[in-house]
């Protein structure tokens, strides 16, 4: 496994050129002047302090997990289910719990993940922001003491600045899906499908490809003030070192709004072609590149323009009537 590529930043600017980056970087101090880093560099307590001046008085969801767990939120031994247990609680609360359980040498596992912060910390951006080209990105705050969280890929481009504690990141590159082993595509942790390969303890006797992962790996710990450039679809594995931890990621999309999420059509292939005869299976392979994959200008372009219908540059209104055709045709 190599080291991520780093990049020492000036606080509160992101590099000429990085969001069009095909590969993550490190920012090292990019966000180091937020007031929240400065907290979180004096102690705990004043990061906590400095979140509960920021919160709403409204409950955040929580997973909490036993000891056993180590910090990994995941499935249960059959995958039936999960090891850990959700509710909601005030995040002021959460927080006094959290530094209280610094002093267990084997606590419970608690994590508060992707919740959005203009909901539950208003006020918070207006001291603590980055501007990442885009121009509402979706901001996060992820809570907790130690966790493991495992390999996942999201679909939007992401920013993941560490604000107090340590995050070890550990990245795969697209095409190592194959090496990951990864888990049921509708029924997951939180949302995302996950490799059921425990990073922390690989086990290469059952999951042998894995190897070949850990080969293209890219690895890196971040402090506080820290940030890191995630590409889309690139595969992470996030791991909190510390017994306090909170991240703020930025989350947006190189895509039009009226673009649906690749997911769909993954889960509508599953429907319609996975389970075709390997000719036919073929056949839509052949299909799919020549309208989608490889698709150009002279696509169609033998068709007048006013009759090319779904063939035509996509926009909001041919997304709503693609949709509308779409949802027809599964409504039988």
């Amino acid at each position: 496994m190599k080291p991520i590529r780093e990049i020492a930043a000036t606080p509160g600017r992101l590099p000429d050129g990085l969001l069009d980056a095909a590969e993550p970087v490190v920012l090292r101090g990019v966000v180091a002047h937020w007031p929240m880093v400065e907290a979180a560099r004096r102690s705990d307590r004043a990061a906590v302090d400095y979140l509960r001046q920021c919160w709403r008085d409204e409950p955040v969801a929580i997973m909490t997990g036993p000891p056993e767990i180590e910090g990994r939120f995941f499935y249960n031994a059959d995958l039936s289910g999960f090891n850990f247990g959700r509710h909601d609680a005030p995040l002021p609360a959460v927080m006094e719990a959290l530094l209280e359980l610094k002093r267990d040498p084997r606590p419970p596992c608690f994590y508060v993940g992707s919740t959005t912060v203009d909901t539950c910390l208003p006020g918070f951006r207006a001291h603590n922001d980055l501007d990442v080209g885009h121009p509402d990105p979706l901001v996060s705050v992820w809570l907790g003491n130690r966790s493991r969280i495992a390999a996942h890929y999201d679909l939007p481009d992401n920013i993941a600045c560490v604000v107090a504690g340590r995050r070890q990141f550990t990245l795969f590159p697209p095409e190592q899906l194959p090496n990951l082993y990864v888990g049921p595509l509708d029924f997951t942790p939180a949302g995302q499908p996950v490799s059921l390969v425990d990073l922390k303890r690989p086990d290469l006797t059952r999951y042998p490809r894995f190897a070949e992962a850990l080969a293209h790996g890219q690895e890196a710990v971040l402090e506080a003030g820290d940030a890191l450039y995630i590409p889309s679809m690139w595969w992470h594995h996030v791991e909190a070192l510390e017994g306090f931890n909170v991240l703020v990621n930025y989350w947006w999309r190189q895509s039009p709004d009226h673009m649906d999420s690749p997911v769909a059509a993954l889960m509508l292939a599953l429907l319609t072609m996975r389970d075709l005869p390997p000719a036919q299976r073929k056949a839509w392979e052949g299909i799919f590149d020549h309208y989608v994959f490889h698709a150009g200008g002279e696509t169609a372009a033998h068709i007048p323009p006013p009759a090319r219908h779904a063939l035509a540059p996509l926009d909001a209104d041919g997304a709503t009537h693609l949709r509308a055709h779409l949802i027809k045709r599964l409504q039988r």
